[in-house]
């Protein structure tokens, strides 16, 4: 099921996704393990390595990766340029910079433009310093082939000669991206934040969108330029989409709570650094207020409260994956809001007791075989949530139904679901599609009702 995200970053699920009968063979067998060369952990981000940024032209020779159309003689597709040109918003992300939105902003930032500073340009590009810039490197490319591939300073000539294995291009300075682990954190370098690299409250309330992000949705919001077939498992790492979404989720609860424990990113006046806040507890219609109560908030009403939709995810999946391990999490989760009423200090307390379960939680997630019971499972344990009020907030729902939309496309592709059930799970997805269409208009009441209906179509 191809999933994408319409008018305010709305989940929209259709045609199923090409790779999802494939992938459903990986489902079952969980995932192949990557070699040490290309773990995750030993890869340098490209925004923080030193090798030399050649630029895109570099790699879209028609011999190559800029054919104008796919290769049958191949085992690439040999089309990659065209497909990221023409059809990736990340070719489009420097031109974004010049538009009269991006041009407020940086007014109302107090910049001079948008498309020359620093603050913009180390997300919309392949900003790397002008030392590391290649003769025909262009910033106006935007967000690259080398932004998220690696400088191919030391890698591409061994690239081009196809001798050379995956393992040995990744020592030489290719990035994983096919490793989940190490995607995540390349991805959330922009989509959540970095230290030095964040959208806060300030930017936000200059007119910056409010960011919103899930691995293995957003992977297939691009359009895929490579061919996940049989010599792609030999070459690489295959995962199922449960598998890269749920890695997803436990990467970006990890990045959360240290970007929340940052120094960078303390505040030394009377409020917190508002961008780690759940944006619709405070921006929602004060004509028509509604607050629910929330166990796992466990807070008054009026309160506003930390953006924890990844981790209302994981404790859905650790229910499943680790329950010990999720009652720890939640009572975790729990003392980190409450916390937030007392003091920052006692926020930063208990947000560092929720390191360790997090760490153990990645451990767990990673060694994971999804079989099809877990997903079933995994279905209901966020239609529970749901029914429970956990997803009240529309960032939570958000990333519900995205959730939803993995694990329907897995369902499917394990031919672990009846037509009939999945007609019903369709009809379900597009009526919660419908219910988070608009951010300013969410009712949670609504999609509890399309969430029940999922429950009774599994059943």
């Amino acid at each position: 099921m191809r999933r994408s995200h319409g008018a305010g970053v709305a989940l929209k699920a259709h045609k199923m996704n090409p790779h999802a009968i494939l992938l459903g063979i990986v489902i079952l067998l969980g995932s192949m393990t990557l070699s040490p060369e290309v773990h995750a952990k030993d890869a340098q981000s490209p925004r923080r390595g030193t090798d030399m940024h050649l630029g895109v032209v570099t790699c879209a020779g028609n011999t190559c990766h800029g054919a104008t159309t796919p290769s049958r003689d191949s085992r690439v597709q040999q089309n990659e340029f065209l497909v990221w040109h023409r059809e990736d918003k990340h070719a489009k992300a420097y031109t974004v910079l010049f538009k009269k939105e991006a041009q407020r902003i940086a007014r109302n930032l107090g910049l001079e433009a948008a498309h020359k500073e620093k603050l913009c340009l180390d997300c919309h590009t392949d900003h790397v310093s002008s030392s590391q810039r290649g003769k025909r490197f262009q910033i106006d490319d935007g967000v690259g082939c080398e932004a998220c591939h690696g400088g191919g300073e030391h890698y591409l000539g061994p690239h081009v000669s196809g001798m050379r294995s995956h393992a040995e291009n990744v020592q030489s300075g290719l990035y994983p991206t096919d490793d989940p682990e190490a995607r995540a954190e390349l991805c959330l370098d922009c989509h959540l934040g970095t230290q030095d690299q964040f959208a806060t409250h300030k930017i936000m309330g200059a007119g910056h969108p409010r960011l919103s992000f899930e691995l293995d949705t957003f992977t297939h919001l691009e359009p895929a330029h490579f061919k996940l077939d049989a010599d792609y498992g030999k070459r690489k790492a295959a995962f199922s989409p449960v598998k890269v979404w749920a890695i997803g989720q436990v990467i970006a609860a990890e990045r959360f709570i240290n970007l929340f424990l940052a120094p960078e990113l303390k505040t030394s006046g009377l409020l917190p650094e508002l961008g780690f806040f759940d944006c619709h507890a405070c921006h929602r219609p004060i004509k028509k207020p509604k607050w629910t109560a929330r166990d796992s908030l466990d807070l008054p009403p009026g309160s506003i409260h930390l953006n924890d939709a990844n981790l209302l995810m994981l404790r859905c999946l650790l229910g499943r994956v680790a329950p010990k391990l999720g009652d720890r999490l939640f009572q975790g989760i729990r003392a980190l809001h409450q916390a937030t009423w007392v003091s920052l200090t006692e926020a930063h307390k208990a947000a560092e007791q929720l390191r360790p379960p997090l760490r153990e939680a990645r451990i767990a997630i990673v060694q994971r075989d999804f079989t099809r019971e877990d997903l079933r499972a995994l279905v209901l344990a966020l239609v529970a949530g749901g029914a429970r009020g956990e997803f009240n907030d529309y960032g939570g729902a958000e990333q519900a139904a995205m959730a939803l939309a993995a694990l329907a496309d897995a369902l499917r592709a394990a031919a672990a679901i009846t037509p009939q059930q999945l007609e019903k799970l369709t009809a379900a997805l597009k009526d919660i599609d419908t219910v988070l269409e608009n951010e300013n208009a969410y009712d949670p009441d609504r999609l509890v009702v399309s969430l029940k209906s999922i429950e009774t179509a599994l059943k």
